[in-house]
């Protein structure tokens, strides 16, 4: 590694300290030697434990796990020969299956390493199959997942489940669906296990592996499922929108996002239902309209973003005629840039320095539009039965990740056993 100082890297700066050094940087790529004779890190010596009792080997091993940087900083599961074999109850393919090599480390990621991240997480068999689906889309050449994952940007994947999988693992599409819920823990510990697999794998460490300024403000990433019973008669699921699974039929959706807002799309009560609908989805549109590098790298074939829209928004709107395609053609027409402020942000160099030659040649555009087709927006119906509010998470995605979820052998009775730990599933209000 040749370390440089910031200074030269800013603008009007003196790049000599590069100059003098560069030499290292032609030497270390053409006269660096590998240290290890395997391909990739795939099977790193197992860790053994020991204390006086349970409690205190599991004090022991966070301690340990947090100072190797292993760890996020909350507890963990021992990931045990037992806990881990428990997990892979959740998949038919071999436990040595490679799912691929994660960036920038270049760790080879196995089901066997997917399952022991799951059950560090909290994680159950029955989560196992969205997790297998979600990092084969992360790891898609196509997603680019080596420029997210060391990027200085905030960036964190998003997963989007349809399906009855859904329900059927307690998998959040309602109230809170970002956040921790009791009564849907899936969310919470496939997210955190994919994190784990970026930094564990992946290598990305804040200031090492990652350069994210900021941080991906999320711990546990995102992955919800769509509202699919509060979809609008006509309204497809999000994973037929992109090409993958049909209605019905279990599938993931990926997405990589930079950040989020939480958009407020209801009136005071002054206004019609038409005035209500025009004005929430011109404010909606109000936030997309910004000079954001990051619709550069999802310009031409991913995505500027997802919108989230609760059942209830999305029925008034159907009501009225509305339907998905018609909502990303008004939010994709009414996005778009004039060219007035493309010039005065700077935003202009940011798109003639773009490696895709559609979006290069796009850059005089008197409107500059956020994606080039309405159809590049994600639009799925997930939130609580409430009004108020659309969420909104800008992309930096440039390609849109669909996977079909693969069931296991045995999976009824997974899921009978999953009702025997955690109780009935199903919602319920607990006061």
């Amino acid at each position: 590694m040749v370390i440089f100082p910031i200074a030269p890297f800013l603008v009007d700066s003196d790049i000599s300290p590069v100059e003098r050094d560069v030499h290292k940087v032609a030497e270390g790529l053409t006269d660096w030697k590998p240290a290890n004779s395997e391909t990739g890190i795939q099977y790193p010596p197992r860790v053994r434990i020991e204390a006086n009792g349970y409690e205190a080997a599991y004090d022991k091993m966070n301690r340990h796990f947090i100072t190797s940087t292993w760890g996020d900083g909350l507890p963990l599961n021992p990931p045990t020969e037992e806990r881990v074999s428990w997990i892979l109850q959740g998949t038919n393919r071999d436990r040595k299956s490679v799912i691929g090599k994660v960036m920038p480390r270049g760790g080879i990621a196995t089901v066997e390493t997917l399952a022991a991240t799951l059950a560090m997480s909290g994680g159950r068999p029955e989560y196992l199959p969205v997790m297998i689906a979600a990092v084969e889309c992360i790891l898609d050449p196509a997603m680019e997942h080596d420029k997210f994952q060391a990027t200085s940007g905030s960036t964190y994947p998003v997963v989007i489940v349809n399906g009855p999988i859904g329900n059927a693992i307690r998998l959040n599409s309602g109230f809170g669906l970002l956040g921790p819920d009791p009564q849907h823990p899936a969310g919470v510990s496939i997210g955190r296990a994919i994190r784990l697999i970026q930094q564990n794998v992946g290598g990305a460490l804040p200031g090492v592996g990652t350069m994210s300024i900021y941080g991906a403000m999320r711990t546990t990433n995102v992955v919800i499922a769509e509202d699919e019973e509060g979809l609008p008669e006509g309204w497809g699921p999000v994973g037929a929108d992109f090409g993958g699974v049909g209605p019905g039929q279990n599938g993931v959706t990926v997405i990589v996002s930079t950040g989020a807002s939480n958009i407020a799309r209801r009136g005071v009560g002054k206004e019609t239902l038409e005035e209500e609908a025009l004005q929430g989805l011109h404010r909606v549109a109000a936030y997309l309209r910004n000079p954001s590098s990051h619709y550069i790298w999802g310009h031409s074939t991913g995505t500027p973003g997802a919108l989230l829209m609760p059942r209830v928004v999305a029925a008034q709107l159907a009501s009225l005629g509305w339907t998905k395609q018609s909502i990303k053609q008004f939010l994709w027409e009414n996005s778009k840039i004039p060219h007035e402020d493309v010039v005065r942000t700077g935003f202009l160099q940011w798109i003639e320095t773009g490696v895709d030659p559609e979006t290069v040649a796009s850059a005089n555009d008197p409107m500059w539009p956020i994606c080039k087709d309405p159809s590049q927006i994600v639009l799925a119906v997930a939130g609580g039965a409430h009004p108020t509010h659309n969420f909104w998470m800008q992309g930096a995605t440039p390609k849109v990740g669909t996977a079909p979820i693969e069931l296991p052998t045995g999976w009824n009775e997974l899921l009978v056993s999953a009702d025997d730990d955690l109780g009935p599933s199903g919602d319920m209000c607990l006061i």
